[in-house]
Protein backbone atom coordinates (compact mmCIF):
# COMPACT_ATOMS: atom_id res chain seq x y z
CA UNK A 1 0.00 0.00 0.00
CA UNK A 2 1.49 3.40 -0.90
CA UNK A 3 2.50 5.70 1.91
CA UNK A 4 -0.10 8.40 2.77
CA UNK A 5 0.62 11.82 1.38
CA UNK A 6 1.62 14.41 3.99
CA UNK A 7 -0.95 16.93 5.02
CA UNK A 8 -0.01 20.40 3.68
CA UNK A 9 -1.02 21.86 7.03
CA UNK A 10 1.84 19.99 8.63
CA UNK A 11 4.35 21.99 6.56
CA UNK A 12 5.14 25.70 6.87
CA UNK A 13 7.01 27.91 4.47
CA UNK A 14 9.15 30.55 6.12
CA UNK A 15 11.58 32.77 4.22
CA UNK A 16 15.04 33.17 5.65
CA UNK A 17 14.82 30.30 8.11
CA UNK A 18 18.09 28.85 9.23
CA UNK A 19 21.31 29.85 10.96
CA UNK A 20 22.40 32.04 8.01
CA UNK A 21 19.51 34.48 8.38
CA UNK A 22 21.22 37.89 8.38
CA UNK A 23 18.32 40.11 7.26
CA UNK A 24 18.91 39.15 3.62
CA UNK A 25 16.54 37.46 1.20
CA UNK A 26 17.14 33.72 1.20
CA UNK A 27 15.32 30.88 -0.58
CA UNK A 28 12.10 29.70 1.01
CA UNK A 29 12.79 26.61 3.06
CA UNK A 30 10.63 23.86 4.42
CA UNK A 31 10.77 23.23 8.16
CA UNK A 32 9.50 20.29 10.15
CA UNK A 33 6.60 21.20 12.42
CA UNK A 34 5.38 17.82 13.63
CA UNK A 35 7.22 14.60 14.52
CA UNK A 36 4.67 12.64 12.44
CA UNK A 37 6.68 13.50 9.30
CA UNK A 38 9.89 11.81 10.46
CA UNK A 39 8.90 8.40 9.07
CA UNK A 40 8.40 9.96 5.62
CA UNK A 41 11.83 11.64 5.35
CA UNK A 42 13.20 8.93 3.07
CA UNK A 43 10.63 10.01 0.42
CA UNK A 44 10.03 13.75 0.78
CA UNK A 45 13.46 14.67 2.17
CA UNK A 46 15.51 17.14 0.17
CA UNK A 47 18.59 19.35 0.45
CA UNK A 48 17.81 22.40 2.55
CA UNK A 49 15.32 20.60 4.83
CA UNK A 50 17.18 21.92 7.84
CA UNK A 51 17.66 25.38 6.33
CA UNK A 52 20.19 26.77 3.88
CA UNK A 53 23.07 25.18 5.82
CA UNK A 54 21.31 21.78 6.16
CA UNK A 55 23.04 18.51 5.37
CA UNK A 56 19.97 16.37 4.66
CA UNK A 57 19.42 14.77 1.27
CA UNK A 58 17.41 11.92 -0.22
CA UNK A 59 18.89 8.57 0.73
CA UNK A 60 20.15 6.35 -2.13
CA UNK A 61 17.41 3.81 -1.39
CA UNK A 62 14.84 6.60 -1.73
CA UNK A 63 15.95 7.20 -5.32
CA UNK A 64 15.68 3.48 -6.08
CA UNK A 65 12.21 3.06 -4.58
CA UNK A 66 10.88 6.16 -6.35
CA UNK A 67 12.02 4.78 -9.72
CA UNK A 68 10.63 1.36 -8.86
CA UNK A 69 7.22 2.91 -8.21
CA UNK A 70 7.13 4.53 -11.66
CA UNK A 71 8.89 1.86 -13.72
CA UNK A 72 5.79 -0.40 -14.29
CA UNK A 73 4.06 2.47 -16.09
CA UNK A 74 6.96 3.15 -18.52
CA UNK A 75 8.12 1.10 -21.49
CA UNK A 76 11.71 2.33 -21.32
CA UNK A 77 14.29 3.08 -18.69
CA UNK A 78 14.15 6.11 -16.40
CA UNK A 79 16.71 8.88 -16.81
CA UNK A 80 17.37 9.28 -13.11
CA UNK A 81 20.61 9.30 -11.13
CA UNK A 82 21.06 7.79 -7.70
CA UNK A 83 23.17 10.29 -5.76
CA UNK A 84 25.55 8.91 -3.14
CA UNK A 85 27.78 10.75 -0.68
CA UNK A 86 31.53 10.92 -1.13
CA UNK A 87 31.97 8.37 1.67
CA UNK A 88 30.05 5.66 -0.25
CA UNK A 89 31.84 2.31 -0.43
CA UNK A 90 31.98 -0.30 -3.16
CA UNK A 91 29.68 -2.55 -1.13
CA UNK A 92 27.05 0.19 -0.84
CA UNK A 93 27.08 0.81 -4.59
CA UNK A 94 26.82 -2.93 -5.19
CA UNK A 95 23.80 -3.06 -2.89
CA UNK A 96 22.15 -0.19 -4.81
CA UNK A 97 22.46 -2.11 -8.09
CA UNK A 98 21.21 -5.28 -6.45
CA UNK A 99 18.15 -3.50 -5.03
CA UNK A 100 17.41 -1.95 -8.41
CA UNK A 101 17.51 -5.38 -10.04
CA UNK A 102 15.19 -6.84 -7.40
CA UNK A 103 12.70 -3.99 -7.84
CA UNK A 104 12.62 -4.43 -11.65
CA UNK A 105 14.45 -1.31 -12.83
CA UNK A 106 15.55 -1.39 -16.46
CA UNK A 107 18.52 0.92 -15.93
CA UNK A 108 20.33 2.48 -13.02
CA UNK A 109 23.00 5.19 -12.88
CA UNK A 110 24.92 6.16 -9.75
CA UNK A 111 26.90 9.28 -8.99
CA UNK A 112 29.25 9.68 -6.05
CA UNK A 113 29.79 13.20 -4.78
CA UNK A 114 33.08 14.81 -5.86
CA UNK A 115 33.98 11.95 -8.17
CA UNK A 116 34.62 14.44 -11.01
CA UNK A 117 36.74 17.56 -11.32
CA UNK A 118 33.65 19.66 -11.85
CA UNK A 119 30.00 18.96 -11.16
CA UNK A 120 26.84 21.05 -11.78
CA UNK A 121 25.72 21.21 -8.13
CA UNK A 122 27.96 21.31 -5.09
CA UNK A 123 27.88 22.53 -1.53
CA UNK A 124 30.11 25.58 -1.72
CA UNK A 125 30.08 26.09 2.05
CA UNK A 126 31.32 22.60 2.72
CA UNK A 127 33.99 22.76 0.02
CA UNK A 128 36.65 24.62 2.09
CA UNK A 129 36.36 22.15 4.95
CA UNK A 130 36.54 19.16 2.61
CA UNK A 131 39.53 20.59 0.80
CA UNK A 132 41.38 21.36 4.00
CA UNK A 133 40.91 17.76 5.14
CA UNK A 134 42.54 16.40 1.96
CA UNK A 135 45.33 18.92 1.45
CA UNK A 136 48.58 17.24 0.46
CA UNK A 137 51.84 19.12 0.43
CA UNK A 138 53.62 18.68 -2.90
CA UNK A 139 57.30 19.40 -2.85
CA UNK A 140 58.47 21.92 -5.42
CA UNK A 141 60.81 20.54 -8.08
CA UNK A 142 64.45 21.05 -7.34
CA UNK A 143 66.07 23.94 -9.18
CA UNK A 144 68.64 22.91 -11.80
CA UNK A 145 72.24 23.17 -10.71
CA UNK A 146 74.91 24.33 -13.13
CA UNK A 147 77.87 21.98 -13.42
CA UNK A 148 80.76 24.08 -14.63
CA UNK A 149 83.65 22.67 -16.58
CA UNK A 150 87.12 22.58 -15.00
CA UNK A 151 89.76 25.09 -16.00
CA UNK A 152 91.54 22.50 -18.13
CA UNK A 153 89.25 20.30 -20.22
CA UNK A 154 89.56 18.33 -23.44
CA UNK A 155 88.12 19.86 -26.59
CA UNK A 156 87.77 19.10 -30.29
CA UNK A 157 88.01 21.79 -32.98
CA UNK A 158 86.45 20.97 -36.35
CA UNK A 159 86.76 23.13 -39.45
CA UNK A 160 83.93 22.91 -41.95
CA UNK A 161 82.74 24.35 -45.25
CA UNK A 162 79.04 24.50 -46.16
CA UNK A 163 77.99 25.89 -49.52
CA UNK A 164 81.08 28.10 -49.70
CA UNK A 165 80.81 29.33 -46.08
CA UNK A 166 83.71 28.41 -43.80
CA UNK A 167 83.63 28.06 -40.04
CA UNK A 168 85.14 26.44 -36.96
CA UNK A 169 83.37 24.44 -34.26
CA UNK A 170 85.08 23.94 -30.90
CA UNK A 171 83.42 21.50 -28.49
CA UNK A 172 84.66 21.21 -24.91
CA UNK A 173 83.76 18.20 -22.77
CA UNK A 174 83.96 17.12 -19.14
CA UNK A 175 86.87 14.91 -18.08
CA UNK A 176 84.42 12.06 -17.39
CA UNK A 177 83.10 12.34 -20.97
CA UNK A 178 80.13 14.46 -21.91
CA UNK A 179 79.71 17.64 -23.93
CA UNK A 180 79.76 20.81 -21.83
CA UNK A 181 80.27 23.77 -24.16
CA UNK A 182 80.53 24.78 -27.80
CA UNK A 183 82.09 27.75 -29.60
CA UNK A 184 81.17 28.62 -33.17
CA UNK A 185 83.12 30.94 -35.43
CA UNK A 186 82.25 31.79 -39.03
CA UNK A 187 84.93 33.15 -41.34
CA UNK A 188 84.42 36.20 -43.55
CA UNK A 189 81.08 37.07 -42.00
CA UNK A 190 79.77 40.36 -40.74
CA UNK A 191 79.80 41.36 -37.09
CA UNK A 192 76.03 40.83 -36.77
CA UNK A 193 76.12 37.14 -37.73
CA UNK A 194 79.26 36.60 -35.65
CA UNK A 195 77.53 38.10 -32.62
CA UNK A 196 74.45 35.94 -33.15
CA UNK A 197 76.61 32.80 -33.34
CA UNK A 198 78.44 33.81 -30.13
CA UNK A 199 75.15 34.32 -28.29
CA UNK A 200 73.81 31.02 -29.64
CA UNK A 201 76.95 29.20 -28.48
CA UNK A 202 76.69 30.67 -24.98
CA UNK A 203 73.01 29.71 -24.69
CA UNK A 204 73.68 26.11 -25.75
CA UNK A 205 76.69 25.86 -23.42
CA UNK A 206 74.76 27.07 -20.38
CA UNK A 207 71.90 24.70 -21.17
CA UNK A 208 74.30 21.74 -21.45
CA UNK A 209 75.89 22.63 -18.11
CA UNK A 210 72.43 22.74 -16.51
CA UNK A 211 71.70 19.17 -17.56
CA UNK A 212 69.82 19.51 -20.87
CA UNK A 213 70.79 16.36 -22.84
CA UNK A 214 72.54 16.75 -26.18
CA UNK A 215 70.01 14.53 -27.95
CA UNK A 216 67.32 17.14 -27.21
CA UNK A 217 69.24 19.76 -29.20
CA UNK A 218 69.96 17.27 -31.97
CA UNK A 219 66.26 16.49 -32.35
CA UNK A 220 65.34 20.20 -32.42
CA UNK A 221 68.06 21.65 -34.68
CA UNK A 222 68.72 18.94 -37.26
CA UNK A 223 66.93 19.29 -40.60
CA UNK A 224 66.57 23.07 -40.19
CA UNK A 225 66.63 24.47 -43.72
CA UNK A 226 68.17 27.87 -44.53
CA UNK A 227 71.18 29.28 -46.34
CA UNK A 228 74.08 28.64 -46.48
CA UNK A 229 73.36 24.99 -47.32
CA UNK A 230 74.64 22.31 -49.68
CA UNK A 231 77.76 20.19 -49.98
CA UNK A 232 80.24 20.02 -47.13
CA UNK A 233 83.86 18.90 -46.85
CA UNK A 234 82.97 16.41 -44.07
CA UNK A 235 82.99 12.78 -45.21
CA UNK A 236 80.41 11.79 -42.56
CA UNK A 237 77.99 14.65 -43.26
CA UNK A 238 78.21 15.17 -47.01
CA UNK A 239 75.12 17.38 -47.30
CA UNK A 240 73.81 19.94 -44.82
CA UNK A 241 70.55 21.83 -45.00
CA UNK A 242 71.93 24.66 -42.85
CA UNK A 243 74.76 25.50 -40.50
CA UNK A 244 72.69 24.34 -37.50
CA UNK A 245 71.91 21.08 -39.27
CA UNK A 246 75.61 20.37 -39.80
CA UNK A 247 76.72 21.45 -36.32
CA UNK A 248 74.38 19.17 -34.42
CA UNK A 249 74.85 16.24 -36.78
CA UNK A 250 78.60 16.56 -36.20
CA UNK A 251 78.11 16.78 -32.43
CA UNK A 252 75.83 13.75 -32.49
CA UNK A 253 78.47 11.74 -34.35
CA UNK A 254 81.17 12.78 -31.89
CA UNK A 255 79.37 12.52 -28.55
CA UNK A 256 76.22 10.38 -28.81
CA UNK A 257 76.27 6.56 -28.65
CA UNK A 258 75.37 4.52 -31.69
CA UNK A 259 71.95 3.44 -30.35
CA UNK A 260 70.87 7.06 -29.83
CA UNK A 261 72.16 8.21 -33.23
CA UNK A 262 70.53 5.29 -35.00
CA UNK A 263 67.13 6.33 -33.61
CA UNK A 264 67.64 9.75 -35.24
CA UNK A 265 68.92 8.39 -38.55
CA UNK A 266 72.45 9.80 -38.14
CA UNK A 267 75.23 7.45 -39.31
CA UNK A 268 78.88 7.74 -40.24
CA UNK A 269 80.21 6.94 -43.70
CA UNK A 270 81.60 3.65 -42.40
CA UNK A 271 78.21 2.64 -41.01
CA UNK A 272 76.39 3.51 -44.25
CA UNK A 273 78.93 1.52 -46.25
CA UNK A 274 78.50 -1.44 -43.92
CA UNK A 275 74.75 -1.29 -44.42
CA UNK A 276 75.14 -1.53 -48.19
CA UNK A 277 77.49 -4.49 -47.89
CA UNK A 278 75.91 -6.46 -45.05
CA UNK A 279 72.41 -5.00 -44.71
CA UNK A 280 73.05 -3.74 -41.17
CA UNK A 281 74.51 -0.54 -39.76
CA UNK A 282 75.79 -2.30 -36.64
CA UNK A 283 79.39 -3.52 -36.63
CA UNK A 284 79.88 -7.25 -37.09
CA UNK A 285 80.91 -9.18 -33.99
CA UNK A 286 84.53 -10.24 -33.99
CA UNK A 287 84.91 -14.05 -33.89
CA UNK A 288 86.57 -15.57 -30.86
CA UNK A 289 89.77 -16.80 -32.47
CA UNK A 290 90.99 -18.49 -29.28
CA UNK A 291 87.88 -20.67 -28.94
CA UNK A 292 87.96 -21.49 -32.65
CA UNK A 293 91.59 -22.60 -32.43
CA UNK A 294 90.78 -24.85 -29.47
CA UNK A 295 87.94 -26.57 -31.35
CA UNK A 296 89.67 -26.87 -34.76
CA UNK A 297 93.22 -27.28 -33.51
CA UNK A 298 94.54 -24.54 -35.75
CA UNK A 299 94.13 -20.78 -35.80
CA UNK A 300 92.41 -19.48 -38.89
CA UNK A 301 94.04 -16.57 -40.67
CA UNK A 302 91.78 -13.94 -42.27
CA UNK A 303 92.11 -13.45 -45.98
CA UNK A 304 94.24 -10.47 -46.97
CA UNK A 305 92.40 -7.44 -48.27
CA UNK A 306 92.85 -6.97 -51.98
CA UNK A 307 93.17 -3.59 -53.72
CA UNK A 308 89.79 -4.18 -55.37
CA UNK A 309 88.17 -4.73 -51.98
CA UNK A 310 89.73 -1.59 -50.57
CA UNK A 311 88.59 0.44 -53.57
CA UNK A 312 85.03 -0.87 -53.34
CA UNK A 313 84.64 -0.31 -49.59
CA UNK A 314 86.05 3.21 -49.69
CA UNK A 315 84.21 4.58 -52.75
CA UNK A 316 80.83 2.82 -52.93
CA UNK A 317 77.92 4.07 -50.82
CA UNK A 318 74.86 2.99 -52.84
CA UNK A 319 73.80 0.60 -55.57
CA UNK A 320 74.15 3.41 -58.14
CA UNK A 321 77.75 4.04 -57.12
CA UNK A 322 78.40 0.29 -57.17
CA UNK A 323 77.06 0.18 -60.74
CA UNK A 324 79.34 3.09 -61.68
CA UNK A 325 82.32 1.25 -60.21
CA UNK A 326 81.50 -1.97 -62.08
CA UNK A 327 80.73 -0.37 -65.47
CA UNK A 328 83.36 2.34 -65.27
CA UNK A 329 81.02 5.17 -66.21
CA UNK A 330 79.06 7.84 -64.34
CA UNK A 331 75.34 7.28 -63.74
CA UNK A 332 72.92 10.10 -64.47
CA UNK A 333 71.50 10.43 -60.95
CA UNK A 334 71.40 13.37 -58.50
CA UNK A 335 72.93 13.45 -55.03
CA UNK A 336 70.70 13.19 -51.98
CA UNK A 337 70.22 16.59 -50.39
CA UNK A 338 69.90 15.03 -46.92
CA UNK A 339 73.00 12.80 -46.73
CA UNK A 340 74.90 13.31 -50.01
CA UNK A 341 74.70 9.72 -51.30
CA UNK A 342 73.98 9.29 -55.01
CA UNK A 343 70.33 8.37 -55.46
CA UNK A 344 69.04 5.48 -57.58
CA UNK A 345 66.17 5.63 -60.09
CA UNK A 346 62.73 4.66 -58.78
CA UNK A 347 60.21 4.91 -61.60
CA UNK A 348 60.27 8.49 -62.84
CA UNK A 349 61.87 9.72 -59.61
CA UNK A 350 64.92 9.00 -57.50
CA UNK A 351 65.26 7.55 -54.00
CA UNK A 352 68.20 7.59 -51.57
CA UNK A 353 69.28 4.22 -50.19
CA UNK A 354 71.08 5.88 -47.28
CA UNK A 355 68.29 7.87 -45.61
CA UNK A 356 65.17 7.05 -47.66
CA UNK A 357 64.65 10.57 -49.04
CA UNK A 358 63.05 10.96 -52.48
CA UNK A 359 63.24 13.54 -55.23
CA UNK A 360 59.70 14.63 -54.38
CA UNK A 361 57.37 12.60 -56.60
CA UNK A 362 57.45 9.04 -55.18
Amino acid sequence: MPAPRPDPSQLSLEPGAGPDDDNTTTPTTIRRDRPSLLHQLSIIDAEGWDGPAGRRSIAPTGHVTMMAAVQPFLSGAISKTVNLPESATVEEIEQIYYDGWKLGLKALAVYRDNCKVGQPLSDSKAAPAAQSAHVTVVAAPAAPVRKRLPKSRPSITTSFRIGGAEGYLTAGSYPDDGLGEIFLRLGKQGSTLAGVMDAFSIAISIALQHGVPLETFVQKFTSLRFEPAGMTDDKDVRMAQSIMDYIFRRLALDYLPYETRAGMGIYTTTERTRQLQTGSYEPAEEPDMESMSQTTGAESVPAPETPATRSTSSGVHSSTELLEWQLGRTADAPLCFACGIKMRPSGSCYVCEGCGSTSGCS
